[in-house]
């Protein structure tokens, strides 16, 4: 039986927003209704029912092979679902995709191509302007203002193979960022990266949700979610929870999604999953 969905609106009618900031609150981002995606005939993730509220940091968590990577390309319109549907900022996956930017797991940006920082995050800009036009000033303001907000500005001339991974993986997000997209998706762009750039990661995805844009991230890291999210989904291959960070991430619900995984409840609340 698939376990009970948290609601994801209870925390926000508790808290009795007005004015504009209820107005975000409660407009959808994405709608999922019972939603299963598959490859060819197998599916890979069944049932997912919940809402990401605009303007919210969302978490999927789960194990390998969960379906947090599946989820992300379905929001994309990568992949196709074959019962219920997704809806993205009201529309259809395919036809959101403008305002949707996207951070993959490893991007196909060879480390070794000659091409500087600053030229890296520009490329954000190509959506909007097209292919055949040049940037202009307005454009070039728009992707040093995301290099700042990652804290690269002054690696803009530098050639981008020659950034740690960390490093790389902050140029990616502020090439994400130049989209000026209303949706961010993230898959797992904190694997392996140092504490500096975690945290300057982490400050740019605030700033990202300050002005209005919604996130949603897949990651193993348990703490993070708690810290940086508002919302969880609990994903392998079902649905576990979809809701409040503190309400979705109990012992009971991670154990029943990592298949009796080791888990530690630390002194902080923060609940760890073993491999």
């Amino acid at each position: 039986m698939r376990e009970p969905t948290v609601n994801p609106g209870a925390d926000a009618d508790a808290a009795g927003d007005v004015g504009g900031d209820a107005v975000r609150e409660h407009t959808p981002a994405v709608v999922f209704d019972r939603a299963s995606i598959a490859y060819g005939r197998v599916p890979v993730l069944e049932d997912v029912d919940g809402v990401v509220r605009a303007g919210h940091t969302v978490a999927l968590v789960g194990p390998n092979g969960g379906g947090k990577s599946t989820m992300i390309k379905a929001m994309l319109g990568l992949v196709p679902v074959v019962r219920g549907s997704i809806q993205v900022l009201g529309r259809t996956p395919v036809r959101a995709r403008r305002d949707v930017a996207y951070v993959p797991q490893a991007d196909t940006l060879d480390p070794e191509f000659p091409v500087s920082v600053g030229q890296v995050v520009l490329m954000g800009r190509y959506r909007r302007v097209g292919w055949v036009r040049r940037p202009g000033g307005a454009d070039r303001r728009i992707a040093a203002e995301a290099l700042a907000a990652v804290g690269l500005a002054h690696r803009v001339s530098d050639r981008f193979g020659t950034l740690s991974g960390g490093q790389r993986q902050r140029v990616l997000l502020a090439r994400a960022m130049t989209q000026q997209p209303k949706l961010l998706l993230l898959d797992e762009p904190f694997n392996g990266v140092d504490a500096v750039s975690q945290e300057a990661l982490l400050s740019a995805l605030a700033g990202l949700r300050a002005g209005g844009a919604t996130v949603v991230v897949s990651t193993h890291d348990l703490s993070l979610a708690h810290l940086a999210c508002d919302d969880v989904c609990l994903l392998n291959r079902h649905q576990f929870g979809f809701g409040p960070t503190g309400a979705t991430l109990t012992s009971e619900r991670l154990r029943a999604a990592y298949g009796g995984a080791a888990l530690e409840l630390r002194g902080d609340s923060v609940i760890v999953a073993h491999s």
